[in-house]
């Protein structure tokens, strides 16, 4: 201990195991994946998306197999299924840009955790699932706010037709003449 090689003052230079790693930079997309951090913008559009996309394949292949109920049912039961597993990996990055694990995507059937979903913002910089997620593109902005646009629209229109459509039968009724004028 008296020993000219140590030093009772110096910090110590042990190595620490339970610290993460600094991550700089931004991680890579995988679509198929559940590791990695998706945003919240990025996680509507993504789900606007995959939903636009399933409609569009249901469509298709209700017109190219709709005399073959077999193969209807098996190709909507695929297009469903793969759906789904896309939605839940998007839900479990999503998880993980809000620094907790990805078995929290189970609770989204309650309603108020969805919108947790859709307003919290994510963990800025790094954290224990890796670096943040890279920016938005154009693309992503486009479908990210197309879904309040159209939940917008839809309030409109659910107000707006019914006084129109009473508007229209008032003015298509006949005047009644006051009684006693002939």
């Amino acid at each position: 201990m008296n020993g000219t090689s140590y030093n009772q003052y110096a910090p110590p230079t042990a190595t620490v195991s339970d610290v993460a790693p600094e991550t700089t930079g931004t991680s890579e997309l995988n679509y198929w994946s559940a590791k990695g951090r998706i945003g919240r913008l990025r996680y509507i559009a993504y789900s606007t998306g995959a939903s636009i996309l399933h409609g569009t394949a249901t469509a298709l292949a209700t017109g190219v197999f709709g005399g073959n109920q077999t193969l209807l049912i098996g190709s909507l039961v695929a297009l469903y299924l793969a759906l789904m597993v896309f939605i839940v990996l998007c839900a479990i990055k999503r998880c993980h840009d809000l620094n907790i694990s990805g078995w929290w995507c189970l609770t989204l059937v309650v309603p108020i955790i969805t919108l947790l979903f859709v307003f919290a913002p994510g963990t800025k910089g790094g954290n224990r699932f890796g670096p943040p997620p890279p920016p938005n593109t154009t693309g992503v902005k486009v479908l990210g706010y197309l879904v309040p646009v159209i939940f917008a629209i839809g309030i409109i229109a659910a107000i707006a037709l019914p006084s129109y459509i009473a508007y229209q039968a008032k003015a298509r009724a006949p005047v009644s003449q006051p009684v006693g004028q002939p």
